[in-house]
Order: structure tokens, then C-alpha cells, then sequence
């Protein structure tokens, strides 16, 4: 059973671990050792997924590092010394770039686990079978959608049937094969999100109820209310919302920088990665802490610009911590800290905005969405709210949680005098992938 499964497998840890040296096989491959031929070996290839998933490349930092980068404007400031994430924050990436190839390809191992994890699900108990393919599609359909995000040109671009998407992979492949699941070209946008969708829909009835660090049906909800609101699908983005806040049992905690440094998952965690000393990856304190806790030196400094926007008595304000006159993020002062994937707080603005921009009043009305989160901050609470206000409002609670660009593109506002849509905001295909598999197949993105 789930609970008897541990996390992070030193075994799968050792087999599917990256690779800091230039790798041109297919990265989504798995080593031939790596056997999914009985129950065992599949419940530990899920625990593979997971561990991959939670590593610093994707989940465990740099998927929240990019998008906050991407979307600083004057508000942060990049003055680390690693050239990659510097590339990203002045928007000139290099095809060769590590950090991008290296999120790329981690994602599509955990994409290839989860392939054959599905083709083989039948050799798996029948007692857990239907959670573990419900975790395998939600992994999918997570990695997909933090790579569309990120590779391919918003939702709210328009010309979903044409702009590129992702090679949706969905055979599994093993390592030094080059098989015909590789040589796939680019789907569209469209077609992407509608494998997104696929696989959270799918695998929302077959997870289970408990929220946390595995998978649930309310990360999986959580999730899909954050891919229609990219859509623009407000009414199913406030009602996948509105599941979670409703259902799942999560609450917010009593103050705002409860949500954040905790030990173990806190009443607000709806999907959360747990980082120990034994176990986990926490990128985001790495670079958004100082040297003080242990991490680097302040890679990423929180602006004047930034500050301005909270009121003076505003809790999240009080959260940012000054060492010699530079502002730093509490959110991430600590290593051995959960990283939170998706807040309770975040599904409430989301189900606010979306009922404002409807006109409905779907779970609550939008003022009060709006003044359970503001009046949280130690703001009280207002008559009456604007769709101004609520984005306002979510831009101050997810502040730095990687959600910024991904924000501006959907409004299409502007950033630094570049559009929403512009080309230099997105990431471009690595070189080694496209030298992988071959220019013709895997287009590399415009303006690179």
C-alpha cells in the first residue's frame, strides 16, 4: 500500500539519477536495468517518478525559478554568478544551456517512467493498481504541462492548431533505443494541452483523497484549474477550484508565514515535496536564501519596486527578511523545509477571479474569496472587489512560487518592453535534443 512505499528509492535514485555530462540518446529513455516486469519493480518505478519529478531541475526549484526570472521586471534582481539562470533572466538563452536542457530532459524521464509504468500496469496488485496509474497520468500530465509552459508559446497567443508544442510521447522507450516513439515531430499547443487534460482527467477519479505529498484527486484538480485558467476556460478553472477549496479538507493557515518553512505539510498544502536531510531537493532556497542558512549568496534579490506594491501592514511584507540592506524572500530561507507545489490560498483567487470575470458567485461570492485571503494578510475586508484587485491580490500571496510569467502571459501584459507573446519568453528546444533525434523532427522554437 501507499504508505508502505518509500519515497525516494536509494536503488532508483542510483538508476535514474541526471547525468551532469553531455548525453545525446533520447532523453526520454530508461536504463534496459530497470525492469517493470512484477508488482515490486513497478511501485518502485513510481517511486523513481516521484524522486526524478522532485529533483532541482523541475519540481524541486528551477520549474519556479524560471517563470519568476522570466517575469521579474524591476521587482527581482538576478546577481548570481551562474551564467544559465542569467541567460534566462535577461532573456537571452543560449540552445546549449544546461538548466533548459537538463529540465527538459528530467521531465521526460519522469514522462518515460509513467509510460511504462501505464504499458505494464496490468502486472501491477489489484488492490493498487488503479492509484498507480492514477499517479503515473497525473505525473504525465504534470511534466507536460510545466514543459508547454515553459517550451512552447502561451495558450492566450492564439493559433493553437499552429504554434508548436511538445513531442507528446506516450510509448515507452528504453535506453540507446531510438524507436519510432522518438522520431515524433512537435505537436501543437492545442494538441498538448488536450494531452494534458487527458491525463489529469483521467486520473483524477483513480487517486485517492488525502492530500499531501503523493498525488491525490485535488492536486490532480488543483492542476487542471491551473491549465483552464491558462486556456482561458474560466468556468471550469473556478469549478476544479472550487473542488479542492470545498472537498479536500485543506484550510489555511492561521497566518501567512505558516504557509511557508514547515517541517511537515501544513493545513494549506495541496501537493507538497518533502526535502530532508536525507531525501529532496530544495532549489529555491539554494538560490533565494543566503549563505547565512547555509545556501548560496543571495542569488536573487527582492527590489524596492517589489516591496512598494504591499501595504505597510501587510503580513507578506513582513515576511521578506533585510541582511545589509538587501531584501530576500522568507518564503525559502530554509534547505530542510517542504516545498510547496500548489497552495489552498492560490485555488481561492483562482475561484474568485474566475466567478468575477463569469459574473457567478460558484462556492462564494468573489469580495468574500477575495477578503478571506486579504483579511489573512491583516488587511480586514472590503464592501466590494474589482478583477484589478483580486489579480493585485494574487500576485502579493503567490509572490515568488513560480506563477509570474505564466500570470503575464494569460493577461497578456508586457514585461521589460517584451509582449506576452514574445519569442524570448520562451525557452528554446536544447540543441542536444534536436541533435538527438534530428532538426527535422524536433523543430527547434523561433528566434533561436
Amino acid at each position: 500500500m501507499k504508505k508502505q512505499i518509500i519515497f525516494f528509492s536509494a536503488v532508483v535514485l542510483l538508476a535514474m539519477s541526471c547525468s551532469k555530462k553531455l548525453d545525446i540518446n533520447p532523453t526520454q529513455s530508461v536504463p534496459q536495468e530497470f525492469v517493470f516486469d512484477n508488482n515490486a519493480n513497478i511501485l518502485a518505478a513510481l517511486n523513481g517518478a516521484y524522486d526524478v519529478a522532485s529533483g532541482g531541475y523541475v519540481l524541486g526549484g528551477e520549474l519556479m525559478l524560471y517563470s519568476e526570472l522570466l517575469g521579474a521586471g524591476d521587482e527581482i534582481t538576478w546577481v548570481g554568478t551562474y551564467n544559465q539562470p542569467r541567460e534566462i533572466y535577461n532573456k537571452s538563452i543560449l540552445t546549449n544551456n544546461s538548466f533548459v536542457a537538463n529540465t527538459w530532459s528530467e521531465s521526460y524521464r519522469v514522462i518515460n517512467i509513467c509510460n511504462n509504468i501505464l504499458a505494464n500496469i496490468s502486472k501491477v496488485n489489484d488492490d493498487d493498481r488503479d492509484r498507480v496509474k492514477g499517479e503515473a497520468l497525473f505525473l504525465r500530465g504534470l511534466m507536460y504541462f510545466g514543459l508547454v509552459e515553459l517550451y512552447a508559446k502561451p495558450y492566450s497567443a492564439g493559433n493553437v492548431t499552429t504554434n508548436l508544442g511538445l513531442q507528446i510521447i506516450t510509448e515507452p522507450t528504453v535506453d540507446g533505443q531510438v524507436t519510432s516513439a522518438n522520431l515524433v515531430p512537435r505537436s501543437s499547443v492545442q494538441e498538448t494541452y488536450a494531452q494534458i487534460l487527458a491525463d489529469l482527467i483521467a486520473a483524477k477519479p483513480l487517486l485517492n483523497d488525502e492530500i499531501g505529498v503523493f498525488a491525490s484527486k485535488y492536486s490532480a484538480a488543483a492542476i487542471l484549474s491551473r491549465v483552464y485558467l491558462q486556456m482561458e476556460d474560466y468556468a471550469r478553472a473556478r469549478d476544479e477550484a472550487n473542488d479542492v477549496i470545498e472537498n479536500s479538507g485543506a484550510s489555511l493557515t492561521s497566518t501567512y508565514a505558516g504557509a511557508f518553512n514547515n517541517a511537515s505539510p501544513s493545513s494549506e498544502d495541496i501537493f507538497v515535496l518533502p526535502v530532508t536531510a536525507q531525501d529532496g531537493t530544495n532549489d529555491m532556497w539554494l538560490f533565494w536564501s543566503t549563505g547565512d542558512y547555509g545556501a548560496r549568496d543571495g542569488d536573487v534579490e527582492v527590489n524596492q519596486e517589489h516591496l512598494d506594491l504591499y501595504d505597510p501592514s501587510d503580513q507578506r511584507l513582513a515576511l521578506f527578511w533585510n541582511a545589509d540592506d538587501i531584501y530576500y524572500s522568507g518564503k525559502f530561507r530554509y534547505q530542510y523545509r517542504n516545498l510547496s507545489q500548489v497552495r489552498l490560498a492560490e485555488m481561492i483567487l483562482t475561484r474568485a477571479e474566475c466567478n468575477e470575470r463569469l459574473g457567478t458567485v460558484t462556492g462564494a461570492a468573489p469580495v468574500d474569496d477575495f477578503n478571506t485571503i486579504h483579511g489573512r494578510a491583516g488587511l480586514g475586508t472590503v464592501g466590494t472587489v474589482t478583477l484589478d484587485e483580486i489579480l493585485k491580490e494574487r500576485h502579493l500571496e503567490l509572490a515568488h512560487e513560480g506563477q509570474r510569467i505564466f500570470d503575464i502571459k494569460r493577461l497578456k501584459e508586457t514585461i521589460e518592453g517584451f509582449d506576452y507573446d514574445d519569442n524570448k519568453l520562451v525557452l528554446p528546444i536544447p540543441l542536444r535534443e534536436i541533435n538527438a533525434v534530428g532538426a527535422s523532427i524536433l523543430q527547434q522554437n523561433d528566434g533561436y
